[in-house]
């Protein structure tokens, strides 16, 4: 770039930088900066004047594998028994049954994918105006259905979810259908072929239903069509930002979903409406197909009301992806039906001491009761919560182009937390502090290492805690279920306020799990002799 159009620095521009980036220099020091500085600007525009493939993944790939990290060792994975009565006429109880329910059904000849489809189609006219959980239905879902049904009358079954009705974020690509991650900047785009974990459930005989609402770029729980609200209480959201999977299974709108995660996009809408949500280890599902914000951190999981569902989901959707680096050919197997006894669960000082931990605290009884053992454990009281910015920084990166064009000013949310003035907040971000970041996410690695030496599995209420932040970034597996209920007033998200005096309602309470790496089975063991336990009617009522 000539000098012409070089915007030379000041000393002046040196001191404004300096308070930005929290830092403080002497008078010479900023003469040599501004000495030197426009030839790293023109490096940087240099670079921004490339564009960049939006698969085109980073050259630093996330392990979340320390050295001498031992794979858990585990046998053939094993589920519990799907023994239900066949509900006949029974709609509503035949929607909420259990997937493995489901699926036995179909191939025992009770029930036919077909009707199944139609159930759930008819419960997403009557009752998804109110939630908004779909942005869009798969016009092929009953053929596809029909088509399974045709092979089930071969004998030629596709695979263990043959004939379940299933929903997909629309962060994931669905060939032939709307695949616009519920922003303005993408609506109308339409992917060319199916994501990798699409092709999978296909392969396992899933029929695609539609796509469930996703915040905007995956963020919360309002889209460009509107907002989905939580089923138990439509006066408030229903978190984000596998907002609509989340909504779709707890009310019963089809068999499971898939979500997303970041940070909290799976277990936060699954706490809040009292579904199942499983963040699996980072790199045991390969995400070709993906909306990518942060290469480092995304993951996929499944969203169900039926923790052994989960599990089915997650062995259809494990291995390699050729397109995703981050992925790993690591077998999921072991013994779900294991139960909590023999098990040390970790709890940290405080994480339940809050007035609102009630049911999580009886949750942990409950596991003492079938046999566990509580474990104090501690992690190092380092600022955790600063590894935020590392989410900033690649989500920025990965929207670069949103953000220079200024197509971000299309995004309907453009308050202070949305994603419009976070990616620019990121431009200020010092690269030098980017990898003292990544040293301290490292710290973290090791403190979560020697924390899972004394214990099994760690606990904590939903949003309760360090654990929710670090294990983001960690890759530890996490599950959600709920626990209980409690009675709360509409509760805000994604920046928005509830409605005013609007009434406190019974709504679902969550407790969260987290296991070591890629030894799930261990983690949904637990949380389903929990959930046995607990027993409660996960069926919200329509208003």
């Amino acid at each position: 770039m000539d000098k012409q159009n070089r915007h030379d620095a000041t000393r002046a521009d040196i001191a404004a930088a300096e308070r930005i980036l929290g830092i403080e220099q002497t008078a010479p020091e900023r003469a040599l900066i501004a000495a030197t500085i426009a030839a790293q600007i023109d490096l940087a525009r240099a670079r921004r004047a490339v564009e960049l493939d939006d698969d085109l993944a980073p050259a630093c790939v996330f392990d979340p594998r320390l050295p001498g990290f031992e794979t858990p060792g585990r046998g053939p994975l094993t589920l519990p028994g799907a023994a239900c009565p066949f509900p006949g006429a029974d709609d509503a109880a035949i929607a909420f049954a259990p997937a493995r329910a489901q699926a036995a059904w179909i191939r025992n000849g009770q029930l036919t994918a077909a009707r199944l489809t139609g159930i759930y189609l008819d419960r997403i006219a009557r009752l998804d105006p109110a939630i908004g959980a779909f942005a869009r239905l798969n016009p092929a879902a009953l053929a596809e259905a029909a088509a399974l049904d045709d092979r089930a009358a071969r004998g030629d079954w596709a695979g263990p979810l043959h004939g379940v009705p299933w929903a997909c974020k629309d962060l994931i690509d669905t060939a032939g259908i709307v695949t616009d991650w519920g922003a303005e900047p993408f609506r109308g785009r339409v992917p060319p072929e199916d994501a990798a974990v699409v092709r999978r459930l296909r392969a396992a005989g899933a029929v695609l239903l539609g796509k469930t609402v996703v915040g905007a770029l995956g963020y919360g729980d309002v889209w460009y069509g509107g907002r989905t609200r939580n089923p138990w209480n439509p006066d408030e959201g229903a978190s984000g930002s596998s907002s609509g999977s989340a909504a779709a299974v707890a009310a019963g709108l089809c068999g499971f979903a898939l979500g997303t995660e970041t940070l909290g996009s799976i277990v936060a809408p699954a706490a809040r409406c009292g579904a199942i949500g499983l963040r699996p280890s980072f790199g045991r599902i390969g995400r070709s197909g993906v909306m990518k914000l942060c290469p480092s951190l995304d993951r996929v999981g499944p969203l169900c009301r039926d923790i052994a569902d989960a599990a089915l989901v997650l062995a259809a959707l494990n291995g390699a992806d050729p397109g995703d680096p981050s992925s790993r050919d690591i077998p999921f197997g072991g013994d779900v039906a294991g139960g909590a006894e023999g098990l040390r669960i970790g709890i940290l000082d405080g994480d339940f001491a809050g007035a609102g931990a009630g049911e999580a605290r009886r949750a942990l009884e409950r596991l003492r009761a079938l046999g566990a053992t509580l474990v104090r454990v501690t992690l190092p009281p380092l600022p955790w919560e600063t590894l935020v910015s590392l989410l900033m920084a690649e989500a920025a990166a990965s929207f670069e182009p949103l953000t220079l064009s200024g197509r971000d000013d299309l995004l309907a949310r453009q308050d202070e937390a949305a994603w419009p003035n976070q990616f620019r907040l990121a431009r200020f971000l010092s690269a030098v502090d980017h990898v003292q970041l990544d040293r301290l996410r490292r710290r973290g690695m090791q403190a979560m290492r020697d924390g899972f030496a004394a214990v099994d599995l760690l606990a904590a209420p939903f949003a309760a805690g360090p654990l929710h932040t670090l294990a983001a970034f960690t890759g530890h597996p996490c599950l959600c279920t709920p626990v209980g209920f409690t009675s709360a007033p509409p509760r805000p998200s994604a920046g928005l306020a509830p409605p005013e005096q609007a009434p406190p309602r019974r709504v679902p309470a969550a407790l969260c799990l987290w296991g070591e790496l890629f030894d799930e089975a261990k983690l949904l063991a637990a949380g389903l002799a929990l959930a046995e336990r607990c027993a409660l009617d996960l069926r919200p009522q329509p208003t």
